[in-house]
């Protein structure tokens, strides 16, 4: 027999709003403390050995929006791969109830859902390996 879908309380409403909530203030503390790091190194002078040059506001700009894209990438990874997980996992768990032998290939499908979360990483740490990033 097939239940119908749940409906959501106003408290799992709430739950789920405060956590949006939570996220966008998280969000513009991250944004803010990059700006202010980024305005600490536009006006930093040169090190005292003459080896590096002083950042250009410009320069400083682009090194703030290199650290913010590794971030969101690997934020946007994880939660990705966690919403893949979730899906899968229960999939896979359900399919090994039924049919024992199946364990392997549900296995590899979570593994795989669990990679997107390794992709994200990756490309942070790529950007993060720029030229520009070096003297953050």
């Amino acid at each position: 027999m097939v239940k119908g879908k749940r409906k959501l309380t106003k408290w799992h409403k709430l739950a789920i709003k405060m956590s949006a909530l939570l996220v966008f203030a998280l969000c513009a503390v991250m944004l803010a403390c990059i700006s202010v790091k980024a305005g600490e190194l536009a006006k930093a002078e040169a090190p005292g050995d003459g080896t590096q040059k002083a950042w250009t506001p410009e320069e400083a700009r682009v090194a703030s929006m290199g650290l913010i894209a590794a971030a969101i990438c690997t934020g946007v990874g994880s939660l990705g791969a966690g919403i893949a997980v979730a899906y899968v996992g229960a999939a896979a768990l359900g399919t090994m109830s039924e049919r024992p032998e199946m364990a392997g290939r549900a296995l590899i499908f979570v593994g795989l859902a669990e990679g997107i979360a390794i992709y994200g990483l990756i490309i942070a740490i790529i950007i993060l390996r720029l030229p520009i990033l070096h003297a953050v």
